[in-house]
């Protein structure tokens, strides 16, 4: 074994072979609550503490895992979450919550799964990053639609080249729908609107595709109610949230890509989800199907010619904390593969000219 295999095997702490990892879920809300019966079902670790701000709804998702997680902890404190003898934990908080909470656990020596965005800003997110760094921890953000069955088949085409060189891409996520809880409206919590919830997918989607090349220049459009959003001033608070977003990314190679997004888009469907690259070889798309959410299709198009790659129904939703939970059974050390969260949050921040 060479000295930089035997240094990096001393570095990485794995879990005992007989030992399941011991998790902690912060949230419980919809999207927490599904990943929490995901990681239940799966078997792959033990539910050990369930926290919520709401006690009632942690004691309601305890009871809905009740039949593999029997003896789970309860609480409304995070603080009591990390006082717990964990190996990981599973934050699906308001999203002003995530870094904060994701760095205590870090320097707890705690592997970290939170749902997106990591950080509000970029400066959160390196924070973050270097944290797990620091303590070589295990961290992953739940980009879960990169999990979407066919998606892999994609980017292996982008990545092979068999799509040649890819000069442009199109993704749009329309919810013709507006989150449900009052966090989502206050910029403090959850650090902007519709591209902070809907836009950020369609970013990670389309750096995990094009391999993350250089941007070169990004201009955007945030409107709220119809009416564009001023600029603020340099070091300023947003004036408002924005409903719909278009952005224009041009990338260092020649690239260059369109983003929209919106809330409570007219869009004649529950949401037009789409992610189309082109390339001089042919192209690659995923888009739902009929308006779901749920449901999608990757297609592999040369011409006028198409290729279903994968197509529902398909249960992703819980697949990323799946893996994850797994990846942490065998190794709970960082993953070099988390430093793009970084390449994520500064196009978010670009898209926001901050």
């Amino acid at each position: 074994m060479s000295d930089t295999a035997l240094c990096a095997a001393a570095r990485a702490e794995c879990l005992p072979a007989t030992r399941r990892p011991r998790l902690g879920f912060a949230g419980v809300g919809w999207i927490g609550l599904n990943r929490l019966q995901a990681v239940a079902a799966d078997g792959a670790a033990d539910i050990v503490c369930i926290t919520d701000l709401s006690v009632d709804a942690a004691r309601e998702a305890a009871r809905a895992v009740a039949d593999r997680a029997p003896y789970t902890f309860v609480s409304d404190s995070f603080e009591d979450l990390l006082a717990e003898d964990l190996d990981g934990v599973v934050i699906a908080t308001p999203s002003g919550l995530h870094a904060q909470q994701a760095m205590a656990a870090l320097g707890r020596g705690l592997a970290v799964f939170c749902q997106k965005p990591l950080g509000r800003t970029a400066h959160e997110v390196a924070q973050t990053i270097e944290m797990a760094q620091a303590r070589d921890r295990l961290l992953a953000v739940d980009f879960c639609y990169r999990t979407v069955a066919g998606v892999t088949q994609l980017v292996e085409l982008a990545h092979s080249g068999a799509l040649g060189e890819i000069f442009a891409a199109d993704l749009v996520f329309h919810n013709a729908y507006g989150p449900d809880k009052p966090w989502f409206y206050d910029l403090r919590q959850s650090g902007g609107g519709c591209v902070m919830d809907l836009g950020i997918h369609l970013v990670d989607l389309l750096l995990l595709v094009l391999d993350y090349p250089c941007v070169a220049a990004v201009s955007s459009s945030l409107h709220a109610a119809g009416k564009r959003l001023a600029r603020p001033a340099a070091g300023s608070p947003a004036a408002g949230l924005e409903d719909h977003a278009f952005a224009e990314v041009r990338f260092a190679n020649g690239a260059t890509a369109r983003i929209a997004c919106s809330w409570r888009l007219s869009a004649g469907r529950d949401a037009i989800i789409e992610a189309a690259f082109y390339g001089t070889r042919g192209a690659a798309v995923l888009r739902n199907v009929g308006g779901s959410f749920y449901d999608f299709t990757v297609e592999h198009c040369k011409g006028t010619a198409r290729q279903t790659l994968a197509s529902g129904p398909d249960d992703w939703g819980g697949r990323a904390v799946r893996s994850w939970a797994r990846q942490l059974a065998m190794n709970a050390a960082f993953d070099s593969s988390a430093t793009c969260l970084y390449d994520v949050a500064t196009l978010i921040d670009a898209i926001y000219e901050r």
